[in-house]
């Protein structure tokens, strides 16, 4: 094609009204208006004209090529499918979920403000994890505990009161007769914590030193030592309950052993007319035993023993964690021993099960990958007093809520655009920046996904979690929704500025045209790029 005067760019040289191509070899379409030379009009008004048409006839097809491309991105932003209806990723059976929910409804039924509480016994569960419920009398911590003995369907179920006075002879069965009479210190262990799947042990912190040997080894490595043969148990979750945390150094580890931990508090007051109107025992905080019958038959019907094992080794062998993930926890680790005060120490061993407990989180619900929601529940693992629990809560709240890295990827987009227009349609040049246009692309694609019907008050992610409580998700939600609002509103102009790039470099579109694409970007350009790459623009070739 032929040299023509370009369309002078507001902010470049003068000299960027010279004559040059701009096509590289492409025509108008046969569509494009064909501009009428007047008799009475200088030659190279006309010509003018004629390269305003090509000009604008580029700049139209990147455009409608950009809406091609983010028509599907933005219409599938917002849908919320539902995980129970197909295949998980995660490679979990596709009932997991259903079965997950029924049972938390079964075992919430009869009960008030114990979501939170129900779906941490579950997830301790699926997790072979241990369930500490610190708080006053009174507030159903026996209940729940015995709750999940109806969820294990054909589970053995052993329950004891522990006191200063307690021997182990009540929590790992009598020694056996014949067997001392044969020099054998041996128990029998028949209907007691050794052969239980699921126990409840009350008032755990009133353990003493001969009972805390033998349960610290079932609680970590499911083993007992039953005389000189060390034998494997069944269990697949203890819950403890207690009134007060541990006073005596000795039961740190015994504390350590229960990974979540929840502070069961009185009804509040504006559910207290609800738990009153409750038909039940004791002013209806918890339920008659024809209420805890159809508990019992529903939640066997969900789930069964089965159900709970190979999870957690299924989600580990299935499920990624993210570098943002452990960035989270890392830092989350060092706010906690470093700026907090008093500090509040978190072992190795508890963030190393922390990350597995995630990934069974992530698994559950279908994902291939933990997200930073998951990280939550953290809030009810790393805390060592209860007054914690919220402000661990609140900094994930905080982290979560940045700006998730917009200012960077329009650091790295306003780089990529300055290459591009020092390329100046060089095809070779223009097909490297595309490719890393298309990876930047991807990225915030990603982030738009994650953000997906991010709206004032309601998260899909939060809302459909399965180990999110919906008092807890709704509470975050408030919080996230409308900044994640805002951020979602940025990254949808970066992804719309990057696709529009990106379309330009694989059109080889020169310089001045993608000024008129992206103007920002091009102010920005010639206001901070060297003379030396600037000043060449515009300039026809020789």
């Amino acid at each position: 094609m032929a040299s023509s005067v370009v369309r002078a760019i507001p902010g470049a040289c003068p000299a960027a009204s010279s004559r040059r191509s701009i096509a590289s070899g492409r025509r108008p379409s046969r569509g494009a208006s064909v501009v009428r030379r007047s008799s009475a009009e200088p030659d190279w008004k006309t010509k003018q004209r004629e390269q305003d048409a090509l000009i604008s006839v580029e700049e139209n097809s990147v455009k409608a090529k950009v809406e091609e491309i983010l028509a599907p991105i933005l219409a599938g932003e917002g849908d919320a499918t539902d995980g129970d209806d197909q295949a998980p990723a995660s490679g979990a059976p596709p009932e997991l979920a259903k079965k997950i929910r029924a049972a938390t409804r079964s075992l919430e039924s009869g009960l008030v403000e114990r979501e939170t509480e129900v779906r941490l016994l579950l997830l301790a569960a699926f997790c072979g994890e241990h369930l500490l419920l610190l708080g006053p009398p009174g507030t159903a911590k026996s209940e729940l505990g015995r709750r999940l003995s109806a969820v294990c369907g054909g589970a053995s179920f052993f329950e004891r009161l522990l006191t200063r006075f307690s021997v182990p002879e009540e929590l790992f069965g009598p020694l056996s007769m014949r067997g001392l009479e044969n020099d054998q210190y041996v128990r029998q262990t028949d209907g007691y914590l050794p052969t239980a799947t699921v126990a409840f042990v009350d008032e755990v912190f009133k353990a003493n030193s001969a009972i805390l040997n033998s349960l610290l080894t079932i609680l970590n490595e499911r083993l007992f030592d039953n005389g000189n043969e060390r034998v494997k148990v069944p269990l697949l979750c203890l819950v403890g309950a207690s009134n007060e945390l541990p006073e005596s150094e000795e039961l740190d580890a015994l504390y350590d052993r229960f990974l979540l931990r929840s502070s069961v508090e009185q009804v509040s007051a504006g559910s207290l007319a609800g738990l009153l109107q409750t038909r039940g025992l004791s002013g209806g905080a918890l339920p008659t035993k024809e209420t805890k019958d159809d508990v019992t038959t529903e939640a066997k019907l969900s789930l069964s023993v089965n159900d709970f094992q190979g999870v957690r080794s299924a989600a580990e062998a299935s499920v990624d964690v993210p570098n943002s993930v452990v960035d989270l926890i890392v830092d989350l680790r060092a706010f906690l021993q470093d700026k907090c005060e008093p500090p509040v120490y978190v072992s190795d061993r508890r963030l190393v099960k922390s990350v597995a407990l995630l990934r069974v989180c992530a698994y559950t619900n279908g994902r291939k990958a933990v997200s930073e929601f998951d990280c939550l529940l953290l809030a009810n693992i790393l805390w060592q007093r209860p007054s914690e629990c919220q402000m661990i809560r609140d900094w994930i709240l905080e982290r979560l809520a940045q700006d998730r890295g917009v200012e960077q990827v329009q650091y790295l987009l306003a780089g990529l655009f300055g290459r591009a227009c020092r390329a100046d349609g060089d095809p070779e040049e223009c097909r490297a920046l595309a490719a890393e246009a298309s990876s930047l692309r991807e990225v915030l694609t990603t982030q738009m996904r994650s953000l997906a019907g991010a709206t004032s008050g309601s998260l899909p992610a939060l809302r459909d979690h399965l180990w999110l409580s919906p008092p807890d998700a709704e509470r975050a939600a408030q919080t996230l929704g409308p900044l994640f609002s805002k951020v979602r509103r940025g990254l949808e102009k970066l992804l719309r500025e990057c696709v529009t790039l990106e379309v330009a470099l694989e059109r080889n579109t020169e310089p001045h045209i993608m000024a008129l694409l992206l103007p920002d970007y091009w102010a920005d350009f010639i206001r901070s790029g060297p003379i030396e790459d600037v000043k060449p623009l515009g300039v026809g070739k020789p």
